[in-house]
């Protein structure tokens, strides 16, 4: 997909994320000048904007308001301090929730202007007026499958709710960035599937492009022990290159010895 040296890592977390690691942000930072990157984002999560599951869980997935303040104004004196040796960007990683538009839109609305860079990702599918966690553990994964009636239902509400986010109406301040996009394969070595709803998927890479949108190139699914592959890959990484969507890598780093890691040499 890219035979040049990748300068940018669009998807960085930081200390700020609850089930990430404490590293401050000036290591994050170091180790993108040790790779001779020249521009990076954090993405942490933006805070969800609302109590759709199980709120113990969702502590765990993002930052509290209170929390999202400390990290743009962390990033505010990071930027500044780093201004000559590399490009930072602030960025959100937001959830589409189905249900939940207006809210992620009033969200967006109120940290927006702070915002430089973006990435809107699918994490949680609803089924039956039911939210669930698609990539919590494989376990889940398997629990999740059952109730739907297959791991391929799975991956159609998976996809279906990806083609939502793409089209939803979330303001102007809405990511143009698809998070990991094929995160659904996540489990995939415990529960092998080889999708061909190229239908589907075509529909989602022609209503990204209409709109000009960036593919997170994301390479954690090559560190996950299920997983080992990146993010997107198959029918998706190809229609992704024959449609020519712009391409992000991001390392999708929860610590700083993964910024960069597995970026192509």
């Amino acid at each position: 997909m890219n035979n040049h040296k990748v300068l940018k890592d669009g998807h960085i977390h930081s200390p700020y994320c609850p089930h990430g690691t404490k590293d401050d942000f000036e290591l994050y930072v170091k180790k993108a000048l040790d790779l001779g990157l020249e521009e990076i984002t954090f993405t942490e999560h933006m805070p969800l904007p609302g109590n759709f599951m199980d709120q113990e869980f969702l502590k765990s997935c993002a930052p509290t308001l209170t929390e999202i303040d400390e990290y743009i104004t962390g990033l505010d004196y990071i930027k500044e301090k780093f201004k000559s040796a590399i490009k930072i960007n602030t960025g959100f990683e937001v959830d589409y929730i189905e249900g939940y538009e207006e809210k992620t839109k009033e969200m967006l609305n109120k940290y927006g202007n702070k915002l430089e860079d973006g990435i809107l990702s699918v994490h949680f599918l609803k089924f039956e007026n039911e939210y669930h966690c698609v990539d919590i553990n494989a376990e889940e994964f398997g629990k999740l499958s059952q109730k739907l009636g297959g791991v391929e239902k799975v991956y159609d509400r998976y996809y279906e709710t990806l083609l939502n986010a793409v089209k939803a109406d979330l303001g102007t301040f809405k990511p143009r960035r698809i998070g990991h996009p094929t995160l659904v394969r996540i489990f995939n070595t415990e529960y092998p599937l080889q999708y061909t709803n190229t239908t589907l998927l075509e529909e989602i890479i022609k209503e990204m492009k209409v709109r000009n949108y960036e593919v997170d190139f994301n390479t954690a699914g090559i560190r996950k022990p299920y997983c080992k592959e990146i993010y997107p890959s198959g029918i998706f990484a190809e229609l992704v290159e024959r449609y020519a969507l712009k391409v992000v890598y991001g390392s999708d780093a929860h610590t700083a010895f993964d910024v960069g890691r597995n970026f192509p040499e």
